[in-house]
């Protein structure tokens, strides 16, 4: 498996997904009439499931989707890989119309190009764990020697090396959901859809899970849609987050850009319980070192400096520690700001409820 190469771009363009036998008819009100969802039930016995949703996925991002349960997120990344046919719209990847694939087309598509992980992991319980994780290479015909050979490659990777020849039933449910993980990367696809794959597990193993997909993902690479309905978690996992509400995408943004400037009322709501610590990043509160000279005469004597994307939590706790204010720098160590201890303590509080 490559580790160099980096997953490819999803364009997701103004998708409709109208359900029912009189669908056509419900969309061409939904556009032209400007029906609302009640009255598309009512007229047309028809349910919007997803509602003129537009988003572009970057190659080797974590794209969070997220919402609340009828929310509509599940429903649309199963037309990522065309597991619902859209009502109207267009799904490309790499610049590919995923709609204009024929059976066969599609079939292969979906083998070599995409990976998902389901929440109920859906192994097969009379297979072993490496059969599990081999049988996307079985089905694209690669011989059993290979595909073991990838297959344990892939294990390891999972960190359950020793574990291949035991059966579902006898894995925990993290275990379990490891499998599912490394089923899906097996061969290799440049696209994962991952639905709402931790949910089903404790707490704790939740949280080891999402931290080891997080270190997997930077060094796989692949582009990633995670479905999810929980703010912690797509804070956590996602480079950028999506909030569905009715069917619709409500606002897209970082997870900074989520919490500290929600787009209203419901997402507002929706992040309340999400502290800045975990989100504001020291590009977005540094000044400018030349302007902070000009107006104090000298930087500090006792400085000491930290990357440009480290978090409020991580600049609060090393300026504590050392009692000094801290220099920013940029991925090539130069110099791009400067954060006050005062400034620290400004943007923990800001946002907060008085």
């Amino acid at each position: 498996m490559s580790k160099e190469s980096i997953g490819c771009e999803i364009s997701i363009q103004n998708i409709w997904k109208i359900f029912g036998n009189n669908n056509k008819e419900a969309l061409d009100a939904i556009q032209n009439k400007n029906i609302s969802k009640q009255e598309a039930l009512e007229k047309f016995n028809s349910v919007i499931g997803v509602s003129d949703v537009s988003f572009d996925v970057k190659p080797g991002e974590i794209f969070c989707v997220m919402g609340l349960s009828g929310s509509g997120k599940s429903t649309l990344v199963r037309h990522i890989n065309r597991l619902l046919e859209p009502t109207s719209g267009k799904i490309l990847i790499d610049g590919q119309d995923v709609m204009q694939l024929e059976k066969e087309k599609l079939q292969d598509f979906r083998n070599k190009k995409i990976g998902m992980v389901f929440q109920n992991f859906a192994l097969m319980p009379h297979r072993s764990v490496i059969d599990n994780i081999a049988m996307p290479l079985e089905i694209r015909g690669i011989n059993k020697n290979k595909r073991y050979d990838q297959a344990n490659k892939i294990l390891n990777i999972v960190e359950l090396q020793g574990w291949g020849n035991k059966y579902a039933h006898e894995l925990s449910g993290g275990m379990q959901q490891r499998v599912g993980l490394a089923r899906a990367l097996a061969a290799d696809p440049e696209v994962l859809l991952m639905d709402e794959p931790f949910s089903a597990l404790d707490p704790l193993i939740r949280r080891q899970l999402q931290s080891e997909f997080i270190k997997l993902s930077k060094q796989m690479k692949k582009t990633t849609v995670f479905i999810t309905h929980d703010l912690d978690e797509a804070v956590k996992v996602g480079h950028r987050i999506a909030i569905m509400r009715d069917g619709k995408v409500i606002q897209v943004g970082t997870p900074e850009q989520i919490v500290t400037k929600p787009a209203d009322e419901y997402v507002e709501d929706f992040v309340k319980g999400i502290s800045r610590l975990k989100v504001v990043e020291a590009k977005s509160i540094m000044q400018p070192i030349d302007k902070f000279i000009k107006d104090n005469g000298q930087l500090p004597k006792d400085i000491i400096r930290m990357k440009q994307n480290d978090i409020l939590s991580k600049l609060i706790e090393q300026s504590v520690s050392k009692n000094s204010s801290i220099i920013i720098t940029d991925d090539n160590n130069k110099d791009q700001g400067i954060i006050t201890q005062k400034e620290l303590l400004k943007s923990a509080v800001e946002g907060q409820d008085e």
